[in-house]
């Protein structure tokens, strides 16, 4: 078996990130140039926007496993990193190169349209790398174990298999710069085949991210000490990503296409691509940082402020809207009715963030919970225990059941 050092494994990581960087100089110039006729990504987002929005989230994945790789050369989820940057470069890099060779200047460039037919399918190795393997191998490098081996190989399979099957099928080209071309890397012989293929790929893919985030679940269950630290980080950032675009999708699909598009709702398709930066970025610290952050804080706080600013929300606009219903006889203004609803939410907003922080707690930190009652309970009995030795003993309990110490023990001045 050949050993490779790891300076030279350095030096690996740092042409690919010069090779990646060199796909940015070539691919940027030409999605800037792109006019009027190419599609826009989100609707109400222009191309150049979209186009900087994604090389900045490409980006921010191959540089995050250099970061890793300078520190941690034989580290998985480096090369994992810098993977998935090297396939979406190129893969934008082949879209540019089509769309100038077939649109911008036809005939111009040779085998564009081969070229639009490799790159149909290149989507399944850029989100396969990331939703399974990247989250399977985190954050060591290794499966949780051994029973996850066909899994792995599932994986691979598929995320090899699938753009294969894309490249060969017969019909259009939908996904390349001219919808209407016709594959010219089609194999009608095997269209049969190829159906069938694609038929049981395109779910098992699916099945593969399903699997791959239960295997990250089942993972952070066992898992103790540091490692619990950094997986928590890779799923807070999962989250904040998928609830981001999850909303947009629905903002998205909910507006009416003959009507302008909301400005919130343009806000929202112009963060939703660089909010996977979050992922890298999450991963870069979680391997990096030797005192992680107490993600726990930025979590606690986003779903209990969340949830407030939620609920406050709703009751200004629903005694807004009664208050207006009230007052219409007396008054043609709405400013009484604003002012009264203002004072109430801010009459409400220290009770009602206390039962929120107190509700989540209970449901997500109950072992904080659990502390809060025992420490309650200790402040009742210690206004009424005039026994020292007694009260020696309720405190040692407190203590036991709250911070959990290995030993304890308590000195009194007499």
């Amino acid at each position: 078996m050949i050993s490779v050092s790891d300076q030279t494994l350095r030096r690996l990581a740092w042409a690919l990130w010069w090779f990646f960087l060199a796909l940015v100089a070539v691919d940027l110039p030409l999605a800037l140039t792109e006019n009027s006729r190419s599609a826009e990504s989100w609707g109400g987002v222009q191309g150049s926007a979209a186009d900087v929005a994604f090389v900045v989230m490409v980006l921010a994945f191959p540089l995050t496993g250099l970061l890793i790789l300078r520190r941690l050369p034989r580290n998985t989820i480096g090369w994992l990193l810098q993977a998935v940057g090297l396939v979406w470069g190129l893969g934008a890099l082949a879209h540019n190169y089509a769309r100038y060779g077939l649109v911008e200047d036809p005939g111009s460039l040779p085998g564009a349209d081969v070229v639009a037919a490799l790159n149909e399918g290149i989507w399944a190795p850029g989100i396969g790398l990331m939703g399974t393997f990247l989250i399977l191998l985190f954050p060591d490098g290794h499966l949780p174990s051994r029973a996850w081996r066909p899994v792995a190989w599932l994986c691979a399979v598929t995320i090899v298999l699938l753009p294969v099957a894309v490249a060969l099928s017969p019909g259009r080209l939908e996904e390349s710069p001219v919808p209407t071309l016709a594959n010219p890397l089609a194999q009608e012989w095997a269209a049969p085949v190829l159906e069938v293929a694609l038929a049981v790929l395109l779910p098992l893919f699916a099945l593969c991210i399903v699997a791959c985030a239960v295997g990250l679940f089942s993972r952070f269950r066992h898992s103790r000490g540091i490692e619990r630290e950094q997986l928590k980080w890779l799923a807070t950032a999962g989250a904040a990503v998928a609830t981001v675009f999850l909303v947009t999708i629905i903002a998205t699909i909910l507006t009416p296409a003959t009507s302008p598009t909301p400005g919130w709702v343009t806000v929202l398709q112009t963060v939703s691509t660089p909010a996977f930066v979050l992922l890298p970025v999450a991963i870069g610290v979680a391997i990096l940082q030797h005192r992680l952050y107490d993600v726990d804080v930025v979590i606690n706080r986003a779903l209990v402020y969340g949830s407030l600013t939620a609920a406050l929300a709703a009751v200004y606009l629903a005694l807004v809207l009664l208050l207006q219903l009230v007052l219409e006889p007396v008054t043609s203004q709405s400013d009484l009715a604003v002012a009264g609803s203002t004072l109430a939410v801010a009459a409400l907003f220290r009770p009602a963030r206390a039962r929120i922080q107190a509700g989540v707690d209970r449901r997500f930190y109950r072992s904080r919970y659990d502390a809060s009652l025992t420490l309650d309970a200790f402040v009742d009995q210690l206004r009424h225990q005039v026994d020292l030795d007694a009260v020696g003993d309720d405190l040692r309990t407190a203590v036991r059941e709250t911070v959990q110490p290995v030993h304890l023990s308590l000195w009194l001045r007499r």
